[in-house]
C-alpha cells in the first residue's frame, strides 16, 4: 500500500517476538471495516546500543533500508499524511520499546508544523506476563500524542469483551498477555478489542476527513 492512497489510518508498531505484530494485524482489520478508509501498516527499525542514526539521519550501524519480511519502515511523510494514528509496542519496564520511542522522538518537525493536530489516535501494547506493565506502557505512548495535539480514543465499557476478558484488555487500549497463550496467540477477547479500537478510530477519522 502506498502513502498516496488517501485517506488512511496509520497502524505503526514495533514487535520483537510477534505479539505486537499480531495485534497490529487485528487493529488494521478493524480499520478496514470502515468504508472510505484503509489501514496503512508500518513498523520501525531496531535501535542498536541506543544510537540507530546520527543527527543527519545516517545509520551508524549497518541495517537494511527495507525489512526482510513484514511491513515497511514508516516515513515521516506517511505519518504526516495519515487521517488517524494507532501505535503499538511491547512493554519495556512499563514504557514503550526504544525503537518506537526513537522514531517518535524524531517527529519534532511534524510537531512544529502541527501536522497531527486534531487527528484521532489510539494505542495498544503486549507483555509476557499478567500485570507486566501494559497499562503504564499504554499511558506512556499517549503522552507524545497529546503533545502533537491528537484526539486520544480508548475503548469504552460498552464493548462486551472489556467486561469479559481474563487476559488482556484495558479502557486505555487493547493489550495482550503473551505468557498465557504464547507469542502472537491472541485470545478471543483480545482480538475483539483490537478490532474495536481500529474500527472506532477509523470511524472518527472518516467523519473528520
Amino acid at each position: 500500500m502506498q502513502a498516496n492512497e488517501d485517506p488512511y489510518v496509520l497502524v505503526l508498531y514495533y514487535s520483537r517476538h510477534g505479539s505486537t505484530a499480531a495485534m497490529a494485524e487485528q487493529v488494521a482489520e478493524g480499520v478496514n471495516r470502515v468504508r472510505g478508509l484503509r489501514a496503512l501498516v508500518r513498523t520501525v527499525p531496531e535501535v542498536f546500543d541506543g544510537i540507530a542514526q546520527d543527527r543527519r539521519g545516517q545509520s551508524s550501524v549497518a541495517q537494511p533500508a527495507v525489512p526482510e519480511t513484514g511491513p515497511l519502515y514508516c516515513s515521516q511523510e506517511e505519518l504526516a499524511r495519515c487521517a488517524g494514528l494507532i501505535i503499538g509496542s511491547p512493554t519495556r519496564f512499563g514504557n514503550m520499546a526504544a525503537p518506537l520511542k526513537y522514531f517518535i522522538d524524531n517527529t519534532t518537525a511534524l510537531w512544529l508544523s502541527a501536522s497531527l493536530v486534531g487527528k484521532p489516535a489510539g494505542v495498544f501494547s503486549s507483555t509476557s506476563s499478567m500485570h507486566g506493565g501494559n497499562e503504564a506502557t499504554l499511558l506512556s505512548m499517549m503522552l507524545p500524542l497529546l503533545h502533537h495535539g491528537m484526539l486520544l480514543l480508548g475503548i469504552p465499557y460498552s464493548e462486551k469483551a472489556l467486561h469479559e476478558t481474563r487476559s488482556g484488555g484495558t479502557p486505555y487500549g487493547p493489550s495482550h498477555v503473551a505468557g498465557l497463550s504464547g507469542a502472537g496467540n491472541l485470545s478471543t477477547h483480545e482480538t475483539q478489542l483490537c478490532l474495536a479500537l481500529g474500527e472506532r478510530i477509523a470511524t472518527l477519522a472518516h467523519r473528520l476527513t
